[in-house]
């Protein structure tokens, strides 16, 4: 069974789940049709207390923004669960709890994407929730564990953003303010020299930070991807846009050739 790649995705307006841009784009092109056994799915959008991993035959379609078009709301993405899967990262993730979830589902932060990623929902689906109770160095530690499983075939994504302010958001922004292409730059930097303990400390790069994650959510999924990286990893990087002055699209690859 071939080791499969590991994406982070910058996942931006929900709105992406419609429309078909040059970010959206590159989500599909990057597959080069690749059609892995099962997916780890790692969103900003379930942030909870304690660990948990959806379990259930059939996840929902969870619609959970306000304020977007109608045909927004209509969108289902019918991907199978998968309870096997499930029961194996919770014996991974061991000695930490983790809870075996029936109610979640898929939130727009997994399904936007995948829509574009796999529109046939023909891949079976996890979603893993970020534990708010965690540091980031521990997430990183936490997602470790789950390397093993690019090599059975399951593909690691995280959907977040680098980038993330929703209230320092400017519609009109042709030019991205200085702290965030700093932050962006930094983190790029970081990536390129495999630093996962800065990544992980990015609190550390200051000012910028501070405005670049003004909450951790949508990082943190950054940092599942990367723990799950493999010896003789390629990175690459796609997507490089700030989009509205707060909201950076930048992406991220793990593959490894065998």
């Amino acid at each position: 069974m071939s080791i499969e790649t590991a994406y982070f995705i910058g996942h931006g307006s929900p709105m992406n789940a419609l429309e078909h841009n040059a970010q959206t784009q590159q989500w599909q092109s990057m597959l080069q049709g690749s059609k892995p056994r099962a997916i780890l799915m790692i969103s900003a959008h379930w942030y909870t207390h304690g660990t948990a991993v959806t379990a259930m035959n059939f996840p929902r379609t969870i619609h959970d923004f306000y304020g977007f078009p109608a045909d927004l709301y209509q969108i289902q993405y019918p991907a199978q669960g998968c309870p096997e899967l499930a029961t194996q990262i919770k014996s991974l993730l061991a000695p930490a709890e983790v809870q075996l979830n029936m109610n979640w589902g898929l939130d727009h932060g997994a399904w936007s994407v995948l829509i574009h990623m796999f529109p046939n929902a023909d891949v079976p689906v996890v979603q893993l929730s970020l534990d708010q109770n965690l540091t980031p160095l521990e997430h990183l530690q936490l997602a470790k564990k789950l390397a093993s499983l690019r090599q059975q075939g399951v593909m690691i994504i995280g959907s977040g953003n680098v980038v993330h302010n929703l209230r320092m958001l400017d519609w009109q922004s042709t030019q991205p303010p200085l702290w965030a292409e700093q932050f962006n730059y930094k983190i790029k930097e970081l990536l390129l020299e495999n630093n996962l303990k800065g990544l992980a400390q990015y609190q550390n790069i200051g000012e910028a930070a501070r405005l670049a994650v003004p909450h951790p959510d949508h990082f943190l999924p950054l940092l599942y991807v990367l723990g799950t990286g493999l010896d003789g990893d390629e990175i690459s990087l796609f997507n490089d846009e700030i989009l509205y002055g707060a909201l950076s699209m930048l992406s991220v690859k793990l593959s490894t050739k065998v």
